[in-house]
C-alpha cells in the first residue's frame, strides 16, 4: 500500500487514518482492539482520537478512547510503527488553549496513551479568550521538549488560521501544519469556502473528519428504513432529494468497481488537491473492511460526483 507523507512533516501515513471516537463509546475496550488489529493488519498506522473523548458517555470522564489506544499499543510492542494524533480543548476538565491547560493536558495524554511523545497534536477549537501566541509558544515548548512531533487545528475558520499562521511566522514559534475540519461529498461548503484556499497557499493538509457522512455515505441509509446507529438522527439532514441522488451515483460507481460505497466515497476525498488523508471510524471489523478498501476513480467518476453536490 502505498503510504503518504504529510506535507511540511517527515509523517508517512497510511491512506485512510482510523478515528478513535468510538473507542470507550459504542464500543468497548475489547471490540476496540480488534477494531485495531484489523487496521494494523491491514497496513495501517495513524489513529486520531482527542482527550474528550469519550465524556458525553454516561459514567465516562473523558480520555477513555486515548487509554483504549495506548493499553492496545503497549500490548503490541509497536509504537515506533504507530503515527499517533491527539486533541486539547474540549475536555471540560481541561478546556480552552491557556498555556497551562496545554501543557497539563498534554501530560495527560501522555501518560494515557502510555508514551513520551505525541506525533500530530491537535488545537480541538478555537480559544478566542486566549491569545495564539500564548497558544503557540505553549505548543512550541512541547515540541522543543520532544512531547510533541507536530501540531494543528482543528474547526477554525480560515481567517483564524490565517491569524494563526501569520502569528507563528512573526514571533518565530512553531506552525500548524494543518486542519482537521469536517468535509465530505456532502458537506463541502464551510471548507470549500475559505479553508480549502488558506490550507493550498500554505502548503498545508487537510485531514478531514466525517469523511463518510455520520455513514450515510455507506448506504445503511434508505428511504423508510430505520436504522440502528447513535449517528442517526444526526444524518436524517442528508436524508433528501440531493442526499438520495448522491447516494444513488456512489452506489453505481461503487457497483462499476465492486468495492463497498464507502470507498467511493473516501477516494472521492482523496482526488482533492488540499486533502491528505481522510479520517473515519469502524465499530466492527466488518465496517473496518468497508473503509479501508481503496479505489482509483476515473476523472469522469471524480466530476460526476464532484458535480452532483455541488
Amino acid at each position: 500500500m502505498r503510504m503518504i507523507i504529510i506535507p511540511q512533516t517527515t509523517l508517512s501515513v497510511f491512506p485512510l487514518c482510523l478515528g478513535g471516537n468510538v473507542f470507550g463509546w459504542t464500543i468497548d475496550e475489547k471490540q476496540s482492539h480488534a477494531v485495531l488489529n484489523a487496521y494494523f493488519e491491514h497496513g495501517g498506522n495513524f489513529v486520531d482520537t482527542a482527550d474528550v473523548y469519550s465524556e458525553w458517555q454516561d459514567g465516562n470522564v473523558g480520555g477513555e478512547s486515548e487509554t483504549i489506544i495506548g493499553d492496545w499499543i503497549k500490548s503490541r510492542h509497536n509504537r515506533d510503527q504507530f503515527i499517533v494524533a491527539t486533541k486539547v480543548a474540549k475536555l471540560s476538565t481541561r478546556p480552552g488553549l491557556s498555556a497551562k491547560n496545554i501543557l497539563a493536558a498534554c501530560d495527560d495524554s501522555l501518560k494515557r496513551l502510555k508514551t513520551d511523545y505525541i506525533d500530530l497534536y491537535y488545537s480541538h477549537d478555537d480559544d478566542p479568550n486566549t491569545p495564539l501566541q500564548e497558544s503557540l509558544t505553549a505548543f512550541s515548548t512541547l515540541i522543543e521538549q520532544g512531547k510533541v512531533r507536530y501540531i494543528a487545528s482543528s474547526n477554525y475558520s480560515p481567517e483564524r488560521m490565517t491569524e494563526a499562521l501569520e502569528v507563528s511566522k512573526e514571533h518565530g514559534l512553531a506552525s500548524y501544519i494543518g486542519v482537521q475540519n469536517q468535509y465530505n461529498l456532502l458537506d463541502r461548503k464551510p471548507y470549500e469556502d475559505g479553508m480549502s484556499d488558506v490550507v493550498a497557499a500554505n502548503n498545508l493538509s487537510c485531514l478531514p473528519y466525517l469523511a463518510i457522512a455520520r455513514g450515510f455515505l455507506t448506504g445503511k441509509y434508505q428511504p423508510g428504513v430505520t436504522v440502528d446507529s447513535v449517528r442517526a438522527a444526526s444524518a436524517v439532514t442528508y436524508q433528501n432529494e440531493r442526499g438520495w441522488k448522491t447516494l444513488s451515483l456512489v452506489t453505481d460507481i461503487a457497483k462499476s468497481h465492486g468495492v463497498p460505497l464507502a470507498a467511493v466515497a473516501l477516494a472521492w476525498l482523496r482526488s482533492q488537491s488540499t486533502v491528505s488523508v481522510p479520517i473515519s471510524a469502524a465499530r466492527t471489523v466488518e465496517q473496518l473492511e468497508e473503509i479501508i478498501q481503496m479505489v482509483e476513480l476515473s476523472s469522469d467518476e471524480i466530476a460526476e460526483l464532484t458535480d452532483i453536490t455541488a
